[in-house]
């Protein structure tokens, strides 16, 4: 050990004094370790009242040695001191002998002391190792003995002798020796810091020379220490360089555009079909339908029609109403409206319950009772199941972080079934999604009139950036800070009540090495108004938690129902979206490639019928609250959150 650290120490050079603070003269810490005892010599008379029949001679042992330690040593002297005291066994046992009654006989001791040990420090190297040396006084602390004398083998039958124990006599109550060692200094801590700390491994020899335990006999003590000592100290500030350091600073590339449309004043009235998920989410530790869900008394049922919900609902800056998620909250009133119209039809609930599937089938169970009780739906027609995780499960994807949430959307209710009047378009199978809700909305500020502020390369440049716009009166609005590389706002917020103005923009970006860069530039902003109408089309499609990919279902659905609705000429709009669960940075890219992927989709179509004639439109917001469909409270609007929005613009006449 002493030779590997050795070699070490002589490619371990000291590092140049180019950091705010000194290595620390002074260290302070705790040194623990294990004692390789080694006893030699003869060890007979125990005790003044125990003489054992045989003479012990050699032995070994590992004790605990546990020590706080002081430690001087100027950085740049190859010498200093240091002082450790504390405790140190010296414990072990006796190699076992043979009585004159052919009988095994064992000696075993937890001999330990007090000790003080005092050494000179020296760095040969000027390095991180160093070697030690010095005297070692030791103050008896337990001599207690264990004497074990067992049967003849040849007679089994033969009642073993009562161990003895006791205390040594004659044991010397100090000791004074010697010991040399060796130990390799690891900073845990950079010098940039004031209080450093160290660790450092050491092995010490202590000799047989003084070790005598006893004033009598011939027993001596040879032992090996190895253990590490962990310490800490204060440097000095280092006021001034010996040496001036030219530091030569590469601005990261980055390139600052701002993208404020004219804001052509359009009201769009918007055809949306509205994707409905077949599932029903579960409050954790409840097997009731949650509160949120619209549930109906038996009597409301008459009135009650599927149709009641599409009609005309103004959007919001987002792009959808949070009242549209009324319409998710009545998908039971929705599939018993439909199930009503079409009594052929059947369906499977599926619970899926962390708790098991007794838990999940009594989920399932409360949602069938509403549907015969409230709705008359014959009892036959529904089946119930339960299971641990539903067939599509977020947890499975292998991720660990924000687990709750995952959880939480994987406790639901599947609805299952094979009728075609209740399920999407050319679907088959239980597994199908449910056919989609038509609405119509007018859409109040639509999302590509929101300003765009882009910052290429800030992922990579800044911890953060800021704006300041600065109006033509010359008052200052700030925003921020932003850590993605794009972000969008309406041009309300920037505007208020004013038509137009014109704006400089400065973005101020703080660099990981705290350096500051500013861009500046000039835009001109309209504000949105509505005057003419602009018919549209809106799609939505559902993807799959962490999935980038559209189900087959869906690139079907694209296919063959989306794409032939593209007017000539036409614009399409996609817009990708996710839920919160996960990094903001890889939920941005995630979104750019669902819209990527279903704009992809679209174009393969466009492709085969001859058509290259639709002008596309590609953002992706991420998990951008500002603008995400819905809040991320609940599995649900998590789950409808997981999007593509497909807008269809016809040209204009």
């Amino acid at each position: 050990m002493i030779s590997a650290l050795i070699l070490i120490g002589m490619h371990s050079p000291l590092q140049a004094q180019e950091a705010q603070y000194t290595k620390p003269s002074w260290k302070f810490g705790v040194a623990v370790g294990a004692n390789f005892n080694f006893y030699q010599g003869s060890t007979h008379e125990l005790s003044t009242t125990f003489t054992p029949p045989v003479v012990f001679n050699d032995g070994n042992g590992v004790g605990l040695y546990l020590a706080p330690l002081i430690e001087f040593q100027r950085p740049d002297s190859r010498f200093g001191f240091m002082l450790q005291a504390g405790y140190d066994s010296r414990k072990g046992a006796f190699d076992q002998k043979e009585t004159a009654c052919n009988c095994p006989a064992d000696l075993s001791t937890d001999l330990s002391y007090i000790t003080v040990e005092p050494s000179l420090r020296l760095a040969p190297f000027k390095s991180n190792f160093y070697l030690y040396g010095g005297p070692r006084f030791a103050f008896n602390l337990d001599k207690s003995f264990t004497y074990e004398q067992g049967i003849n083998p040849a007679f089994p039958n033969q009642i073993a002798n009562p161990d003895v124990e006791g205390d040594f006599s004659n044991v010397e109550k100090t000791i004074i020796s010697m010991q040399v060692g060796a130990g390799l200094d690891i900073p845990l801590s950079s010098q940039n810091n004031k209080t450093q700390f160290v660790l450092s491994p050491f092995v010490s020899f202590q000799p047989y020379f003084g070790q005598d335990p006893r004033s009598i006999e011939t027993w001596n003590l040879t032992t090996v220490r190895a253990g590490v000592v962990l310490k800490f100290g204060q440097g000095r500030k280092i006021q001034e360089q010996e040496e001036e350091v030219v530091v030569v600073y590469k601005e990261p590339k980055v390139e600052f555009t701002v993208d404020a449309p004219g804001n052509v004043p359009t009201e769009r009235r918007v055809r949306e079909m509205f994707p409905l998920r077949n599932y029903i989410f579960f409050t954790i530790g409840s097997t009731e339908i949650p509160s949120r869900y619209k549930l109906l008394k038996k009597e409301e049922v008459k009135s009650f029609r599927a149709d009641q919900l599409e009609t005309a609902l103004p959007l919001t800056q987002s792009g959808r109403s949070a009242r549209q998620m009324n319409v998710y909250y009545n998908v039971i009133n929705i599939l018993g409206d439909r199930m009503v119209k079409y009594p052929l039809t059947t369906i499977n609930l599926v619970g899926s319950s962390e708790n098991g599937p007794e838990d999940g089938k009594k989920m399932a169970e409360s949602v069938k009772v509403y549907l015969v009780n409230v709705f008359g739906i014959n009892a036959s027609r529904i089946g119930v199941k339960g299971q641990f995780k539903p067939d599509t499960a977020s947890e499975t994807s292998g991720k660990t972080r924000e687990l709750e949430l995952l959880l939480e959307g994987d406790r639901r209710v599947s609805i299952e079934s094979s009728s075609p009047d209740l399920l999407m378009e050319f679907q088959s199978g239980p597994n199908s999604l449910l056919k989609p809700m038509e609405i119509v909305a007018i859409q109040e500020a639509p999302v590509d009139s929101y300003v765009i502020f882009n910052v290429k390369g800030a992922d990579e440049a800044f911890t953060s950036w800021s704006l300041q716009l600065t109006d033509s009166d010359g008052i200052s609005q700030n925003f921020g800070p932003y850590t993605q590389e794009s972000i969008s706002m309406p041009g309300k917020s920037i505007l208020g009540t004013r038509p137009e103005d014109t704006y400089k923009v400065t973005m101020t970006g703080q660099t990981k090495n705290g350096t500051v860069i500013v861009k500046e530039t000039t835009t001109h902003m309209v504000l949105w108004t509505p005057s003419e109408i602009e018919e549209g089309l809106r799609f939505s499609i559902i993807f799959e938690f962490d999935e980038s990919k559209a189900t087959s279902i869906y690139k079907k659905y694209l296919t063959e129902v989306v794409t032939p609705k593209i007017p000539k000429n036409g614009t399409v709009i996609i817009h990708g979206h996710t839920d919160i669960i996960g990094d903001l940075s890889y939920n941005q890219k995630l979104s750019v490639k669902r819209a990527n992927e279903v704009k992809s989709i679209i174009e393969k179509s466009l492709a085969k019928s001859g058509r290259s004639d639709v002008k596309f439109e590609i953002r992706g917001f991420g998990e951008d609250e500002n603008v995400s469909p819905f809040d991320n409270k609940l599995p649900e609007e998590r789950s409808y959150n997981r999007t593509v929005i497909i807008d269809i613009i016809p040209i204009k006449n």
